[in-house]
């Protein structure tokens, strides 16, 4: 929940713009790309292009395709899908 700001809000700290500083918040989709497209048509600020990551979990990766925009209290939303699992190739690894 993100909560308003209102006198009776548990405020933990000195709020100011953007009050979003320091958050992301992950939501994942089905068709990330069709978003993506349908957000740029929009003129949408796009705070980080899409791209696909694979991170690392023992000998497996773990795949997305994700991109970042800011909602205008500073909020960064991470629009994800996931690709699923692969295994690490130990040819290319350190």
């Amino acid at each position: 929940m993100l909560e308003e700001v209102a006198e009776e809000s548990w405020t933990t700290a000195r709020l100011e713009p953007p009050y979003g500083r320091g958050i992301n918040l992950q939501i994942e989709v089905s068709d990330v790309v069709s978003l993506y497209d349908r957000l740029q048509a929009m003129n949408a600020r796009i705070f980080r292009p899409i791209k696909t990551d694979w991170y690392r979990e023992g000998d497996i990766e773990h795949g997305q395709t994700e991109f970042l925009v800011q909602d205008p209290d500073g909020y960064l939303l991470r629009f994800m899908q996931h690709l699923g699992e692969r295994p690490v190739d130990l040819s290319t690894s350190r």
